[in-house]
């Protein structure tokens, strides 16, 4: 079973993320175990994924890039993304998972 683990936290919410760099375009893909699967056109070069990866949750959310930050993994296809000043249903309805 397949569930998406979305964490409330003080200013916000945290979520864990696999990203697929070098795809055709961005895009939620859907849900891999308890992680958000998503592709990016960006290699995975000089942190060009994890920009791109920022910029794209931040347009789905209509947020600025400030309030989005990757946790941990920066280096690895999975990531811990936390988003301020957000609910987990905000997560939820944007992403329309």
């Amino acid at each position: 079973m397949n569930e998406w683990k979305v964490k409330e936290i003080n200013h916000g919410v945290q979520f864990k993320i696999k990203v697929q760099p070098r795809s055709s375009r961005n895009q939620i893909v859907g849900v891999q175990g308890d992680v958000l699967k998503i592709k990016l056109t960006a290699p995975p070069v000089d942190g060009e994924a994890n920009d791109v990866c920022i910029k794209y949750i931040a347009h789905i959310l209509n947020i600025p890039r400030s309030r989005v930050t990757i946790v941990t993994g920066i280096t690895s296809h999975y990531k811990v993304i936390e988003i301020e000043g957000i609910t987990k249903d905000d997560i939820i309805n944007n992403f329309s998972i």
